[in-house]
């Protein structure tokens, strides 16, 4: 296994929809398993293959709730549905993520409560998630990924100007930035 570098916004890969996988192959069997060390060493709680330059419709997630009990997986070729958003503004404390893919920066962003996401596995065996609450959230983000938008792309009023502001003293936007887990320290 290996740690992948991680792209930052602006990067082609990260802002088109990407392809079904048409076939479970080893390299697409590395490629996740390198997901998996990118992941944890980043450290996330999801990864989705375009952040590592690849454009296939895969992402891996990790997560551990407050019984500390783990839930981790992989979906290939995911579908998503969710219950309709509450209507509102973000809770700044309950609804606040971050992206490696826009690193060291967090953002209110309301997102559905519950969710159904179905696919396929390493074994092509079918996988169906009903989750809520946090999990509920790291299966839109990482979905969105798949389909080229990134959480800053969903922000709006002043926090959409800050994101944006932040990405220009960076000298994010523009093809070719990325960030190396383990050894730049951008989510620290």
């Amino acid at each position: 296994m290996a740690v992948l570098p991680i792209r930052i916004m602006g990067d082609t890969a990260l802002h088109a929809p990407a392809a079904p996988v048409e076939e479970i192959t080893d390299e697409i069997r590395t490629l996740v398993a390198d997901m998996y060390e990118t992941m944890d060493t980043a450290p996330g709680v999801g990864l989705a293959a375009p952040q590592v330059g690849v454009s296939l419709r895969i992402y891996t997630y990790s997560y551990e709730d407050d019984e500390g009990r783990p839930w981790r997986g992989e979906i290939l070729n995911p579908e998503l549905w969710m219950v309709p958003l509450i209507p509102g503004e973000p809770d700044e404390d309950e609804e606040s993520e971050g992206c490696l893919s826009f690193p060291g920066e967090r953002f209110a962003l309301r997102r559905s409560e519950r969710v159904l996401v179905t696919g396929i596995d390493l074994e092509g065996a079918p996988v169906r998630i009903e989750v809520d609450g946090w999990r509920a959230r790291i299966m839109q983000h990482e979905f969105d990924h798949l389909d080229g938008i990134l959480y800053v792309d969903r922000l709006t009023g002043s926090d959409a100007k800050l994101a944006a502001k932040i990405a220009r003293k960076r000298g994010w936007g523009k093809p070719g930035a990325s960030w190396m887990p383990g050894v730049d320290d951008l989510e620290g």
